[in-house]
């Protein structure tokens, strides 16, 4: 099976929540599902101080969707909303 690049949009509750954090664990969260560490991630601004934290990760097709992955995370206390933002085969 191909490897997939995912994208996940993860939203705070708040501008107050640490997102280092929440960075921290739901790369761990990451990890446990895709067998690997392989991550990027950054920090895109919304509005009025409040910022929201995309993770790009690699993971296996044969794995299917990562919506498994968005319930687990949801799970997570500061969280408002996960969504799976983009998936890609990747080539090479």
């Amino acid at each position: 099976m191909a490897q997939v690049v995912a994208t996940i949009k993860i939203m705070p509750e708040s501008p107050d929540v640490d997102l280092d954090a929440l960075e921290i664990k739901a790369k761990e969260k990451i990890a446990a599902f895709a067998g690997n560490d392989e991550t990027k991630s950054e920090q895109e601004p919304i509005a009025f101080g409040l910022k929201a934290l995309k993770i790009t990760f690699v993971m296996d097709e044969s794995q299917g969707s990562p919506d498994a992955l968005e319930e687990d995370i949801k799970t997570l206390e500061g969280i408002n909303s996960v969504e799976t933002i983009d998936v890609r085969r990747a080539i090479g």
